[in-house]
């Protein structure tokens, strides 16, 4: 097999294990909080033992630091509000929302990069605004707290994905990694006291066994596969394969939790909406090479 079909086969891997973290989300039993604390720490901490990471942090300026720092608490913000969606509603509307994370893309990234604002992709984001009105019309009541809770989460997606494009350039990827879990699982202790106590609850053997599959085999592991297929993989076809999250996530949601039976039609028909637009939006960038920017704290 060529390094090139092999790569396909692992990002594609990768991106399936990716959209079960929807489906694990629902099925722990634990409030957002401390089931993104757990995912941080678990993760953060293995990286610890790695000593390609300890070299890249003694290499790290102090400023660079604080700079990936803040971008954890981004990313901490993203999953918190991630798997809050998901108990709100289900793994099928949080999904749905990720999908969003392009159209916001094309109008932070401009901001954060310094670049002109692009009219093609401005009119992407134009085109899934349809798509969320017949998502939420496809929604019962009850759920579209959820859904607004879900798009916040993409908000923050896009400003930590094009802070790191910004740069990750600048530092080992496994360590940028590392340090922005680990900035996160500080940020979210600090917040515990805002909410109910214990914050951080000792997961039973059922949760607990979910987690250790969230954060090795859902985080750790297509991590580290992705950044080897990077190598012989184009932005376009790195865009193309990851866009398929949500369309995973939402496939495995219908034989795995039966959500299909809590959604109305309109909500399939908006989710076709957005995802067209949403698969659109790597044509724009055919024949650039693929970064790890992508990946890092996927």
């Amino acid at each position: 097999m060529s390094p090139s079909r092999k790569a396909h086969l692992h990002i594609h891997f990768c991106v399936l294990l990716w959209g079960f973290t929807a489906i694990l989300g629902k099925l722990i039993a634990l409030p957002a909080l401390p089931l993104v604390w757990w995912r941080m720490l678990l993760v953060s901490a293995t990286l610890l033992c790695v000593p390609r990471v300890w070299r890249g942090l003694r290499a790290m300026p102090p400023r660079l630091l604080v700079a990936y720092a803040g971008i954890g608490v981004l990313v901490s913000l993203h999953w918190l509000t991630f798997y809050a969606a998901i108990k709100l509603a289900n793994a099928s509307v949080a999904a749905t929302c990720i999908a969003l994370c392009p159209a916001f893309l094309a109008l932070v990234e401009p901001w954060v990069a310094g670049r002109r604002f692009d009219a093609r992709e401005l009119l992407i984001g134009a085109a899934v605004v349809p798509g969320v009105a017949l998502v939420a019309g496809g929604l019962p009541g009850d759920m579209r707290l959820g859904l607004a809770v879900g798009v916040l989460s993409a908000v923050f997606v896009a400003f930590f994905s094009a802070l790191n494009k910004r740069l990750v350039d600048r530092a080992d990827s496994l360590t940028v990694t590392c340090v922005e879990l680990g900035s996160g699982t500080l940020f979210l202790t600090l917040l515990a006291p805002l909410f109910a106590s214990p914050a951080f609850p000792l997961p039973d053997l059922h949760d607990g066994a979910l987690l250790l599959v969230l954060a090795y085999g859902c985080t750790l592991l297509p991590f580290a596969l992705a950044l080897a297929a990077l190598r012989h993989l184009s932005a376009f076809a790195t865009q193309m394969v990851t866009n398929l999250e949500p369309v995973y996530a939402i496939v495995l949601a219908i034989p795995l939790l039966g959500e299909q039976r809590e959604l109305g039609w309109t909500f399939y028909v908006g989710v076709t909406i957005i995802l067209l637009a949403v698969f659109a939006h790597p044509w724009l960038h055919r024949g650039e090479k693929a970064e790890p920017a992508d990946l890092v704290a996927p």
